[in-house]
Formats: C-alpha cells, structure tokens, sequence
C-alpha cells in the first residue's frame, strides 16, 4: 500500500484529554512530519494540526484511536497523488 502525505485536524473540547492525545500521537510518531498545536483559550478549546504521511490503513489507526478520546474530534485527508516517499523505490 502507498505511502501519501495528508493532514490530521484534532480539536480538544477539554484540557482532560491533552495526555490522552499526547500519549496516541507518541505512539504513531513515525507517521508525523510537522505539529502545531494552537490553544483557544478564550473558547476553551486547543487545536492541533499534524502533517502525515501514511496509508490509508495507518491513518484510520491514528485517527480512529484519537476519536474514541471522550472531547476529542478528528478530521483527516490525504493526497490523491500516490508519489513514492520516504526514499521508496
């Protein structure tokens, strides 16, 4: 399966899940390129945004992992262009 870059959007509706998060990300860090994290204080929300590059199958393990995360939800999407990575090929 190829290997495509896309992004991860999380929004945290709760500072009680930031370990959690953290925790999952740790996990699949070979996945991530780049992070930025944002905190929303006046809205009490964080915002993080990673850059991937994955499969399909790996991305659904993240972000499936992140969305069962109580105040935790999850947007994702990868390129259409399957262009090798990472030195493949």
């Amino acid at each position: 399966m190829e290997r495509r870059i896309g992004f991860v959007g999380v929004i945290l509706e709760s500072r009680d899940s930031v370990d959690t998060v953290n925790h999952v990300l740790s996990e699949h860090a070979d996945l991530i390129l780049a992070r930025m994290g944002l905190p929303c204080r006046d809205k009490g929300i964080s915002v993080i945004t990673l850059v991937v590059e994955a499969t399909t199958d790996e991305l659904g393990m993240l972000t499936g992992r992140l969305g069962k995360i109580q105040g935790v939800s999850v947007k994702s999407a990868l390129a259409k262009c399957e262009k090798q990575l990472k030195g493949e090929g």
